[in-house]
């Protein structure tokens, strides 16, 4: 980027925002409960250089949707605070080279506080690009944005589509979430087949790209450390063991002895859970090292050693895909929502929140560990 700051070249520069045509102050637009609105509907060829938003509330509910060269869905569908980085629907300020948000001192930290959300992912298409808001939520809600793009007389050769999908488990089925981290009741084999099926799935998608990261989000039930889960990447499919084979959450998200509160260009904490009580949001970028994959790819991580943990777990992938993938559905709207606190700091289980998915089988060798975990004095 910097390199080629000098580069001067033949297109366009425009911006779609929501500025007040009335000449007057109101720069906001109001969206009712169940609509959608088009934030930009770009003609191409061209790329989405930068994109702006601010507001205050329903960061889970609202759905943040881009669809590339009128393709029949989008490739981007995701809640709009996971989309820039914060997730929970808590506000903090932090900075990352794809992602930065900024709120006040004060309102850090907090659920449904104002925020400023900024984008820098090039986006590039050949055809059209059209951004749209969803709100899902049961109440109007007020946005502020800019999308800032650019336009070609030709397409730019050797870009990919830009991708980016939520998940959530609510709460993942882990096989032992009574059992401390690093215990040697934790400590089972996961390897093979098993790992391929019962790991926390970042992104699964098919079709020719390269995959830049992820945001990675817990909920942290169990009060001591989620993490010593590997990251495991299978590219083009199957086998044993996976491309990428790494050593543990904390260093998947290139940092160690687990997370710290900070933010880095590359890597870091957006939100980190020793100022939430217990909610963490992590994110790595693979800026120099993309995942590159020919067929498909499939990103998973343990959630704890051996996928033993049951917290509440929601990531978001991002990739670039040779052509438009369909990102998939996220969870509705009151299935995406945050677990919350009592006054006491219990947790509040709502089943009507929960999206479970999985629930990993016990085998034998988790049985035992089980056993015996419950037969320490």
């Amino acid at each position: 980027m910097i390199n080629e700051l000098a580069t001067l070249r033949s297109g366009k520069t425009g911006r779609f925002s929501s500025w007040d045509t009335a000449g007057r102050n109101n720069d906001s637009w109001r969206i009712e409960p169940g609509e959608t609105v088009v934030l930009a509907d770009i003609k191409g060829p061209g790329a989405i250089t930068h994109i702006w938003m601010t507001q205050s509330e329903h960061y889970r509910e609202c759905l943040i949707k881009i669809t590339w060269d009128n393709a029949d869905q989008p490739s981007v569908l995701v809640p709009l605070g996971d989309f820039f980085g914060l997730g929970h629907g808590i506000v903090n300020s932090y900075q990352s080279l794809l992602f930065t948000a900024s709120c006040k001192p004060e309102r850090a930290n907090q659920f449904n506080q104002g925020c400023a959300l900024n984008s820098y992912a090039r986006m590039p298409f050949a055809e059209r690009a059209v951004v749209e808001l969803i709100n899902e939520s049961s109440a109007a809600h007020r946005q502020y944005f800019y999308v800032d793009y650019e336009t070609f007389d030709e397409p730019q050769p050797h870009t990919g589509y830009f991708h980016a999908e939520f998940r959530r488990a609510n709460p993942f089925g882990g096989w032992g979430h009574e059992i401390r981290v690093n215990t040697p009741e934790a400590d089972i084999v996961n390897k093979e087949k098993p790992a391929w099926d019962n790991n926390y799935v970042i992104l699964a998608t098919k079709g020719r790209g390269h995959y830049v990261g992820c945001n990675l989000s817990v909920t942290n039930f169990q009060g001591t450390w989620w993490g010593e889960g590997d990251d495991m990447i299978w590219v083009d499919g199957y086998k044993w063991p996976p491309d990428l084979h790494g050593t543990g959450s904390e260093d998947y998200l290139n940092q160690a002895w687990g997370m710290q509160p900070n933010a880095f260009l590359r890597n870091g904490s957006s939100i980190f859970e020793g100022n939430t009580h217990g909610y963490q949001t992590s994110y790595v970028f693979h800026i120099e090292n993309p995942v590159r994959f020919q067929k498909e790819i499939k990103v998973t991580i343990e959630h704890g050693h051996g996928n033993h943990l049951a917290n509440e777990m929601s990531s978001v992938a991002y990739w670039y895909a040779e052509r438009p993938i369909p990102a998939i559905a996220p969870p509705p709207a009151h299935q995406r929502m945050p677990v919350l606190r009592d006054n006491q700091g219990n947790w509040l289980y709502d089943p009507g929140n929960q999206c479970t998915g999985k629930t990993i089988a016990l085998n034998t060798e988790m049985q035992a560990l089980k056993r015996q975990w419950a037969e320490k004095p």
